[in-house]
């Protein structure tokens, strides 16, 4: 997901795209435990789009704050 795509959504949705990423990143790494992933990129990947949700929603924060 794009950084301006992640602009666009309101706090609630940040939040609720934030939790189900974060399960979704412990499926994968759960499973790619058990068996390789064809695509182990895929956690890398979902790594950062974790972080760039936690991230605006930081900025988000400290910007409200002002």
């Amino acid at each position: 997901m794009k950084i301006s795509e992640i602009k666009e959504l309101t706090n609630q949705e940040l939040k609720e795209r934030l939790d189900a990423e974060k399960n979704r990143l412990n499926f994968l790494e759960i499973n790619h435990s058990i068996s390789p992933l064809d695509n182990p990129m895929q956690i890398k990947d979902l790594r950062r789009t974790i972080a760039r949700f936690a991230t605006e929603l930081r900025q988000r924060e400290i910007n409200d704050q002002k």
